[in-house]
């Protein structure tokens, strides 16, 4: 099990790029798989991307189309989620999550952060 604490949300105008970091801690960082979704509104929770423990894969949802970059250094016990060309779609809770096997689903991660609010609006 580890502890996961969020950071880097705001409000950002809709063209910007804001960086969001994760810092983990409670066990080996580089055991596990780190994955972001995000929750609008009234909506389901949704995968945005996950990054392996070596950091060598990584996989995104087709909505990222390119946008987005999850990278991470496993000296700090930090993953990141760099986020350029943000739309007011973007806007929502943006969760990081670990599981030592991970993958594309909610129920494949066992331990989570508070979250991170972004607000995209001009």
């Amino acid at each position: 099990q580890v502890q996961l604490v969020e950071s880097g949300g705001g409000l950002v105008q809709p063209g910007g790029s804001l960086r969001l970091s994760c810092l983990v801690s409670g066990d080996i960082f580089s055991n596990y798989v780190l994955g972001w979704f995000r929750q609008a509104p009234g909506q389901e929770r949704e995968f945005v991307g996950y990054i392996s423990g070596s950091g060598l894969t990584t996989s995104y949802a087709g909505f990222v189309k390119g946008r987005f970059t999850i990278s991470r250094d496993n000296a700090k016990s930090t993953v990141y989620l760099q986020m350029n060309r943000l739309n007011p779609e973007d806007t929502g809770v943006y969760y990081c999550a670990a599981d030592m096997r991970g993958g594309l689903d909610v129920d494949e991660y066992a331990d989570w952060g508070q979250g991170t609010q972004v607000t995209v609006s001009s």
